[in-house]
């Protein structure tokens, strides 16, 4: 036990998820210095000498998040064996981490910088390039299952990759929203309509339409 009246050693990691989760819940530019601050139980001078700026350590609190709660998408599309199982273990595990209890709803990577002003224009894009990495993981799988057979060489694998993103961020905005789990697994069902239907290669293809009624 430390002597009477020595402070507790600081704990970085721990002060970097409570900053986490104030960035997640707010965003980039909702998040005040006092607020991120009064989170992590340390005053100004102590966050610059830690993280440097904010943004700083904005950028640090994305990575913590993507090592703590962005593994599934990187999971599903390594260990999955075809194409299609690996994005519907893409969306519906990363659906079901959106609504968890204990966090805020939806992936922090999608909402906390969706809108900045030109001032904080780094923080949008440096956001924007983490998601067109996720955008770039999908299309290599979707290629990879051409490649190993499970999708038909002439599939547009750019228009599934695109249309399957879109739903993949959309479920974020859905469970920020306050969406049940139900709903969103429902929509991924749907979503699935529009795989290619022949495994084997003759759709050569995105359907133009579901097959579910509209």
């Amino acid at each position: 036990m430390s002597p009477r009246g020595r402070p507790r050693a600081f704990d970085r990691e721990a002060a970097l998820t409570k900053a986490m989760f104030v960035f997640w819940e707010r965003g980039y530019e909702g998040a005040s210095l006092a607020e991120l601050t009064e989170a992590m139980g340390i005053r100004p001078p102590s966050l610059y000498a830690a993280f440097g700026d904010k943004e700083s350590l904005f950028r640090e609190a994305v990575e913590h998040y993507q090592s703590a709660y962005g593994h599934y998408t990187g999971r599903a599309l390594r260990e999955q064996p075809t194409a299609r199982e690996a994005i519907e273990a893409l969306l519906r595990d990363n659906a079901r981490a959106y609504v968890e209890p204990g966090h805020p709803k939806g992936c922090m990577v999608v909402l906390a910088a969706t809108n900045c002003t030109p001032a904080n224009a780094s923080v949008w894009k440096y956001l924007a390039a983490s998601r067109d990495s996720v955008r770039e993981q999908i299309r290599e799988r979707l290629r990879r299952g051409v490649d190993e057979g499970d999708l038909a060489a002439t599939v547009d694998t750019e228009a599934l990759a695109a249309l399957y993103t879109t739903v993949f961020y959309g479920l974020s905005m859905q469970a920020r929203d306050g969406v049940t789990l139900d709903t969103l697994m429902t929509v991924v069902d749907l979503a699935l309509e529009w795989w290619p239907k022949d495994s084997g290669g003759a759709v050569s293809e995105v359907d133009t339409a579901p097959s579910a009624p509209c």
